[in-house]
């Protein structure tokens, strides 16, 4: 994972360039693979920080999006929009992804719980990073989620 390079921006921080790469990213992953028609951009980004890993060649190849709390869960901060492009999957690059996001998140926020609403199908994945299934799954986009806490 060395030849990547991570970066954590503030939205306002973020150039032209990063957040078209990002809500590109987003929408080929979201809303064409897995064929999900709804609005991404959900007022949410401009109040969260960017978590994104660039390539050597500087492409755009994992993002997660670090929300406050009080922002998707009154109690919890979180981390969503998790993705890997087509580009790297398959390499190993999500659980790193997501021990360098929940470190970034605890740096940000604090200490508290994460709370992140799962595809259901990935749960083992988020649970070998310590998040736990809370609750009954749920219809989210035509996609079966669950709400998982990490503590």
């Amino acid at each position: 994972m060395d030849t990547y390079k991570w970066i954590c921006k503030a939205f306002g921080e973020l150039t032209t360039e990063e957040l078209y790469q990002i809500l590109n990213l987003r929408n080929e992953v979201f809303v064409v693979e897995q064929d999900c028609v709804y609005l991404d951009t959900d007022q949410k980004d401009q109040l969260s920080w960017h978590f994104c890993g660039w390539n050597e060649t500087g492409d755009l190849v994992a993002y997660t999006r670090l929300v406050p709390k009080g922002i998707s869960y009154a109690d919890y901060a979180s981390i969503g929009r998790v993705l890997t492009s087509q580009k790297v999957r398959g390499k190993g690059l999500g659980r790193p992804l997501m021990i360098k996001s929940i470190t970034a998140a605890k740096k940000l926020f604090g200490e508290g719980s994460i709370k992140i609403s799962a595809q259901d199908h990935l749960r083992n994945y988020y649970g070998s990073v310590g998040f736990e299934a809370v609750g009954e799954i749920y219809e989210e986009d035509g996609i079966p989620h669950v709400a998982m806490v990490l503590k």
